[in-house]
């Protein structure tokens, strides 16, 4: 009777750390979309859509002066308790604070021009929302949602967040480079510290909290920052687009897990003193957000031009799900504990959009640093919605993006000193189907061609990756 007692308490064991080590159906995953309007509201036990957030009108659907929903919700933070959920939209210059249990908006509050992120302090009390298109972060009231004081920053700051006693904040910038610290009770800078490039959209601690990891979205790079000695302890190449990032610890080790956007992987990196490149995690399209469970078994990864999340074992390295969601999911977070008795359910919408059409661009000749592109089909019914992105072309130059057989570019857009564009463009991009055909509808092929030149795949700078 001992030794089976003693087997049934092994088992039991066995039992209750393998239930542990999954996430639970009351934990979720929550992305914020920026074409939809939406935040997407995923249950991480069975990883499906539980349903949407609608906080404003999907594109193009948002011009009107008598607007009054959310436009570009694009960040997120959430309260140390988990009961309330932060969204930022730069659009509209917003807040919006939501309850994690019921999925209702609980106020919201306007704050300069085109914030960014937003955190909660860690006691709590104060929300702190980084004005991207300003030079300081909005300290808001969580409970009155008034905006209560401004810090002063650099130019265009990105991100903000506190050490764990609350003593220290770490702001890092889009537009300048540098990382400020704050001291969070006088809410003066009391530090600058020099990077290497202007814009970063993101930062994270280490599990410990001994250094700080910021992306570097311009040159693809990650920044290691001692919190202790507030220095630069090292820079690591991670990649063309390098969006966020999180940590796991895997087999007692913690590792850096990067979303590269321009590659579509997710890089894994080593967190010693000379961090290593142990894995490449191949992804869906354009992966920006990444958090990861409180347990470290999933990590979940929002695809900006998928229109979904993927879940990585972190064990294995390896994509295990795919779920569908809202349209160009930016930030991402996982919040445990949370959903309401009724399933967390409430106040929800089914999924408001369909999946995208993905289309890469090649260049036609090539050279050491040759141009690149990407572009997003998202349909409208009749027509489609064009999100067109272009990569090291040259600089100040207008390029053409044309429809295969049609005469006229369904847009023109003109790149940055970098050889950078993105924009928008409407368009019928799928040919209409047969009567009575079964197959879907074809795409015209996309070409791009510098100035104003007429289509010609030949001459053209970029044309449709062939699948």
């Amino acid at each position: 009777m001992k030794k089976i007692s003693l087997i049934a308490s092994a088992v039991s064991v066995l039992f209750a750390q393998a239930a542990w080590a999954l996430p639970s159906a009351q934990d979720r995953v929550y992305t914020a979309d920026q074409n939809s309007n939406t935040v997407t509201v995923i249950n991480p036990a069975t990883n499906t859509l539980v349903g949407q957030i609608r906080l404003g009108n999907p594109r193009p659907d948002v011009l009107s002066p008598l607007y009054k929903g959310q436009i570009n919700v694009h960040g997120m933070g959430f309260s140390p308790d988990h009961k309330t959920l932060l969204v930022v939209s730069n659009g509209s210059n917003s807040v919006t604070f939501i309850d994690t249990a019921t999925n209702q908006v609980k106020g919201v509050t306007y704050v300069g021009r085109s914030p960014h992120e937003g955190f909660f302090s860690a006691d709590g009390k104060e929300v702190w929302v980084v004005v991207r298109g300003e030079d300081y972060i909005s300290v808001i009231d969580p409970v009155s949602f008034k905006e209560t004081h401004r810090i002063q920053t650099g130019v265009g700051p990105g991100m903000v967040q506190f050490m764990p006693d609350g003593k220290l904040a770490f702001a890092v910038s889009s537009f300048t480079p540098q990382v400020d610290v704050i001291d969070v009770k006088s809410h003066q800078v009391i530090k600058k510290i020099d990077v290497v490039s202007p814009f970063s959209p993101f930062l994270q601690f280490t599990p410990d909290y001994k250094e700080m990891w910021m992306t570097h979205k311009d040159v693809g790079k990650v920044t290691r920052i001692d919190t202790k000695t507030m220095e630069v302890t090292g820079v690591i190449d991670t990649g063309f687009i390098t969006n966020h990032l999180a940590f796991a610890k895997v087999d007692g080790k913690v590792l850096a897990y990067v979303t590269i956007g321009g590659e579509n992987v997710v890089k894994v990196f080593t967190t010693d003193k000379a961090a290593k490149l142990v894995a490449t995690i191949p992804t869906g399209a354009l992966p920006h957000g990444i958090w990861t469970s409180d347990d470290s078994s999933r990590i979940y990864v929002g695809l900006e031009n998928g229109d979904g999340v993927e879940v990585i074992d972190p064990a294995s390295n390896k994509v295990i799900a795919h779920v569908g969601g809202g349209q160009a999911p930016q930030a991402l977070v996982y919040l445990s504990h949370v959903a309401g008795a009724d399933g967390g359910t409430a106040n929800l919408v089914p999924r408001v959009n369909s999946d995208p059409l993905n289309i890469r661009l090649q260049p036609v000749v090539q050279s050491a640093e040759p141009a690149r592109g990407f572009v997003v089909s998202r349909n409208l019914g009749v027509i489609d919605a064009l999100e067109v992105s272009l990569f090291k072309l040259k600089p100040q130059t207008t390029y053409s993006v044309y429809l295969d057989g049609q005469p006229a570019p369904v847009a023109r857009f003109l790149t940055d000193a970098k050889g950078v564009a993105n924009g928008t463009a409407i368009g019928p991009l799928r040919e209409p189907a047969a009567p009575g055909a079964s197959a879907p509808a074809g795409a015209s092929r996309i070409i791009v061609m510098e100035g104003n030149q007429p289509a010609d795949a030949a001459k053209a700078v970029l044309v449709e990756m062939k699948q």
